[in-house]
């Protein structure tokens, strides 16, 4: 080659070359030689400064690639069974990319925990982006588990509550830690494995009885990893708190500040007000007041205070109790809102005008008293015409402001087209005793709405100041979809007899048509849960890639320091810019957002999958009693080992096995998202009306089994007695799928399935 290659050019073969990727390797690839090696050098430790190569002994490679060889955690198996792992070498921007193991029949078994040295194949498949091919195991990580504890003349054995988990652990008699029979434990791995391959363990904590309705969240904190009890040090900075003065910040005192909140509420973080615009330019405007508990005033950058918080992350929280990220000195006290108290805030004025549009904004760090805390029953209930001794008194002068205001926003909304998914949300109820008396759906009341609204314009107003100031932030971040994932909601659409425009720069909007085009007809739940699925899980970043969700470029969590990190961080950021005192960002805030943001992603996540699986633990319990009860749902889940129902009645989500589809061999289309029975040809997919027997509730796990009677109101066929193919049999020969019938199915292309999908589901 006679030129030096182009930067693009470089950065597109190392790209597509991964372990090739010395100055020798580029310079042998382009041709260049002598002299011209110098001028190589220098381009590649200019692509090295702008951050598109990182040098790594003497090699470089794309530091948003992991590199060809790399460490890796193991997670836990997934509920079909596969192993992912955590790159330990990621060093990119963004989302960390998923990693698949996958382990050849002489590899040794992986568990949780493990570290392990493994080559990596970059792949573009739905939930993975890299394949790895294990070299070897490098290290371990003692492996924590929950279960019942069943005591043995030897010591005992724990069975763990996990759903899918059958894997015992061997206890010995000095590892007992004094757990009862039937016990609830927590216990760490200690040592090798030992009888039958049964791994040892040695019990930590006794967490009591299991039957015991307190026993459902605990499981879910311990089993997660949540910290749920503050060290004496946070505990005792906490303590020596006194309420914040008047000193340095805007008197709010006299501005009625009302906090709108559930009614079983624990805390009051945020307080609205609004009035009509008094200025003649901005006829029919609003002046909107959001305030925020000055929760950066208590938790200071390296305090004992901050460094728990920051390890939590964000509070989690559970249908009997909160396990919150600050203790109830702070989150129930000094950062609560309370009524008629003087409380430490940061506060944004706003001005919008008729048509809901921001004008302008300013924030201020003040001290207000709210009026009154009220919930949302009741405000709605007053702007409906039935105010209440509270109520009455702040309908016209506080109340009906606040709807005038939100009326503007919500035509503002409308305009701008977020995403706009129905999907009803449940509540599991619990009595006195901690047992579940009920599952309501939740009302979402124009109250609710309000206070969404005006904490996302204060959000918006928070992040658009801090990217003014130049100040560093952590953004929320939610990513367009993917194209493949929108190609396989654009397929079933398509199979319910509705569109989705393709071949344009993917909108809300479109997304939004879809929803409405499905609103009321038999499909709309599955096209709401289908575009769901679709999305991309929103995360915290330093960088700004807008929020694809709210049809929003830029967007930051400001409204809720007292439960959330992220907005503790937002908050320091806004002080620094403005001045306010020395309690805003450290330098090591702003060295470490790259990280806290990662940290504080994770937990989140960590929250939402204990919150999840308590509620599964709490449903399981409460249809534990009508084993055999019949009920109506939905196919909400396809996998290759059976079939999840969505219930109707509780929202439930329960397993139907692939053994008790029938007698015959399904066939698995990850890319369809279908079974396709081989004898009878029924094919069960996504969205498909089911009538179910419940034949399995487990509280202990959460799991719930079930058994199809009826799909599209037709009875579930029972097939001719095919069985599913044993291991290691051809196609074809006996023990596995006639031949004839797994040919046909393979001849089906994609189109093909759609047509016979829509065809069953037109039946109603």
């Amino acid at each position: 080659m006679s030129t030096l290659p182009s930067k693009a050019e470089i950065l597109e073969w190392l790209s597509g070359h991964p372990t090739l990727n010395s100055k020798r390797d580029i310079a042998k690839a382009f041709g260049i030689k002598g002299a011209a090696r110098i001028d190589l050098k220098r381009t590649l430790k200019e692509l090295e400064a702008e951050g598109h190569l990182e040098k790594r002994h003497k090699t470089y490679r794309d530091p948003d690639r992991l590199p060809p060889v790399s460490v890796l955690q193991v997670k836990a198996p997934d509920e079909n069974g596969d192993i992912f792992a955590k790159p330990l070498e990621w060093h990119g921007e963004g989302v960390e990319p998923t990693v698949l193991v996958v382990l050849r029949a002489t590899d040794p078994a992986l568990g949780q925990g493990d570290r392990i040295l493994a080559r990596l194949q970059v792949v573009h498949e739905e939930d993975h982006n890299y394949e790895a091919r294990l070299i070897r195991r490098i290290g371990l990580s003692p492996l924590k588990v929950v279960g019942i504890f069943r005591k043995t003349a030897e010591g005992g054995r724990i069975l763990p509550i996990d759903k899918g988990s059958d894997k015992e652990w061997i206890v010995g008699p000095d590892a007992t830690g004094g757990a009862k029979e039937g016990e609830l434990v927590e216990a760490e791995q200690a040592g090798p494995k030992g009888r039958m391959g049964m791994p040892k363990a040695r019990i930590v904590m006794r967490l009591g009885d299991p039957s015991e309705p307190k026993a459902v969240s605990l499981i879910a904190i311990h089993q997660h990893g949540i910290p749920d009890d503050f060290p004496p040090e946070v505990l005792a900075e906490a303590d020596a708190m006194k309420p914040a003065g008047l000193k340095g910040r805007t008197d709010l005192r006299d501005t009625p500040l009302v906090t709108i909140d559930p009614s079983d509420a624990r805390d009051h973080d945020d307080a609205v007000f609004a009035e009509p615009d008094e200025d003649p330019k901005n006829p029919g405007g609003h002046v909107l007041w959001v305030a925020i508990a000055d929760v950066a005033h208590y938790v200071t950058p390296g305090s004992e205070l901050d460094r728990e918080a920051k390890k939590r992350g964000n509070s989690s929280y559970f249908p009997d109790r909160v396990v919150p990220m600050l203790p109830d000195r702070l989150s129930g006290d000094l950062c609560s809102l309370h009524e008629g108290v003087p409380r430490a805030c940061l506060a944004v004025r706003m001005v919008i005008d008729a048509e809901g549009n921001k004008k302008s904004h300013k924030f201020m760090r003040g001290l207000m008293r709210s009026p009154a805390s009220l919930n949302y029953q009741e405000v709605q209930a007053a702007q409906d015409g039935a105010a209440n001794d509270k109520t009455g008194p702040l309908l016209e002068p506080v109340i009906r402001p606040l709807y005038a205001a939100y009326a503007a926003l919500k035509a503002a909304r409308e305009r701008r087209q977020p995403l706009d998914l129905d999907l009803p949300e449940r509540k599991v109820v619990l009595g006195e005793d901690g047992t579940v008396t009920s599952v309501n759906f939740v009302d979402r009341l124009d109250a609710h709405k309000l206070i969404e609204e005006f904490m996302i314009l204060a959000n918006v107003a928070a992040a658009e100041t801090l990217v003014a100031k130049r100040t560093p932030l952590l953004f929320r971040v939610h990513e367009e979809p993917p194209a493949d994932k929108m190609e396989s909601l654009r397929d079933t659409a398509e199979a319910a007899g509705l569109t989705l425009a393709k071949g344009q720069v993917l909108k809300t909007a479109h997304l939004n048509k879809l929803l409405h085009d499905a609103a009321g007809r038999e499909e709309s739940e599955l096209i709401n849960l289908a575009t769901l699925r679709s999305m991309t899980q929103a995360y915290y970043s330093p960088k700004n890639f807008g929020h694809f969700g709210l049809a929003l470029q830029n967007y930051a969590h400001f409204t809720s320091p007292i439960r959330r990190y992220s907005d503790l961080i937002v908050h320091r950021g806004l002080i620094s810019a403005h001045g306010w005192g020395d309690d805003g960002l450290s330098e090591a805030d702003i060295d470490r957002l790259e990280q806290t943001a990662q940290h504080i992603s994770d937990t989140e996540r960590r929250s939402m999958m204990a919150e999840r699986d308590t509620n599964d633990r709490y449903l399981a319990a409460y249809l534990s009693d009508r084993i055999g009860a019949e009920f109506g749902g939905r196919i909400s889940g396809i996998a290759k080992f059976g079939v999840f129902v969505k219930l109707d009645e509780t929202g439930a989500d329960g397993l139907v096995p692939i053994r008790n589809l029938g007698n015959e061999y399904f066939h698995f289309d990850r890319d369809a998202g279908t079974l396709m029975g081989a004898d009878t040809g029924v094919i069960i997919g996504l969205g498909q009306r089911v009538r179910v027997r419940l034949t399995e509730a487990a509280p202990v796990t959460g799991g719930i089994g079930l058994e199809i009677l009826e799909i599209e109101n037709e009875a579930m066929p029972k097939g001719r007695g095919s069985t599913r193919p044993a291991r290691g049999r051809g196609k074809g020969k006996p023990g596995g799928p006639p031949r004839r019938k797994e040919n046909v199915a393979k001849k089906k292309d994609a189109k093909t399935k759609r047509k016979v999908t829509r065809q069953r589901t037109t039946k109603r």
